[in-house]
């Protein structure tokens, strides 16, 4: 903790132990990038090849037809989207939009909690299992830790606002696949520019990869970004680490309580804190 002043390597400390550092051994680590198994490939039958007759069509596979159907779903929910002028638009067309898949699957539409007004917006990746039986963001472990990272810069739900790359939980708390955040990236686009927020911070590798293409979170973590409004105005962005990745390795929590000590920093500079 070099560069810290005694009062600030107190609070690491304090924030640490209250937000788990104690922990010796995390939750099992699940391996959301490794590869499908993909079935064979069908022959074709011998007795087609023997007469030299064409060999039937082989029916469409599922990856294949999905590509037109995740375009239309995305220009769905762009006009959609584009129609909505308050948050409660952007809610209420979200809980009618049937184009994306993990609605099937979901108990709740997970939008979005705290205070639009507040200006400054965290975004995850995706709803959780407690998350989808209460209908907000960030309420499970992962949620009960990013509370006490609020509270130890001096924030709360009463002045941030909270939501996620995905408004409906995968099955079994996997990583959203890249057709299922592409459909909901435009609600998330509008839903940043009726929010208006005056500072964003993105939580984990997946909300990184789809707002600025980057791709390793712990390469570029406690970095500023810009995020460009359709007005043209630049917000800034901090890219910083997931708390579920921090409940896998509380080491690292070193790393967010630095950049949480940036964004608190950076708040006071914009007038926010």
């Amino acid at each position: 903790m070099s560069g810290l002043s005694r009062e600030d390597a107190f609070a690491t400390l304090l924030w640490l132990v209250e937000s788990g550092a104690d922990e010796t051994v995390g939750e099992q680590s699940i391996n959301r990038v490794g590869p499908m198994q993909r079935s064979p490939e069908p022959h074709a039958p011998p007795s087609a090849a023997r007469s030299g007759a064409a060999p039937a069509p082989s029916p469409t596979s599922p990856k294949t037809a999905a590509i037109p159907e995740t375009s239309r779903s995305v220009e769905a929910a762009e006009r959609l989207a584009a129609c909505c002028r308050t948050l409660a638009d952007l809610k209420a067309a979200l809980a009618n939009f049937e184009g994306c898949e993990l609605k099937r699957h979901a108990t709740n539409l997970v939008f979005a909690d705290g205070n639009p007004a507040g200006g400054i917006m965290f975004i995850g990746e995706a709803p959780g299992g407690d998350e989808d039986r209460q209908g907000l963001p960030f309420v499970g472990r992962a949620g009960q830790l990013l509370d006490r990272m609020l509270v130890s810069i001096g924030l709360n739900r009463q002045n941030v606002y909270i939501t996620n790359i995905v408004n409906w939980r995968p099955p079994g708390n996997r990583e959203p696949t890249p057709e299922e955040a592409a459909v909901c990236l435009p609600f998330l686009h509008r839903h940043i520019e009726l929010a208006n927020p005056k500072l964003l911070v993105l939580l984990g590798a997946v909300p990184v990869r789809h707002l600025t293409g980057l791709q390793g979170i712990l390469k570029f973590r406690g970095r500023w970004e810009n995020y460009r409004l359709r007005s043209g105005n630049k917000v800034p962005v901090m890219l910083t680490l997931h708390p579920a990745y921090l409940l896998r390795q509380p080491a690292a929590k070193r790393l967010a309580w630095k950049d949480f000590l940036t964004i608190a920093d950076k708040l006071q500079r914009l007038g926010l804190a």
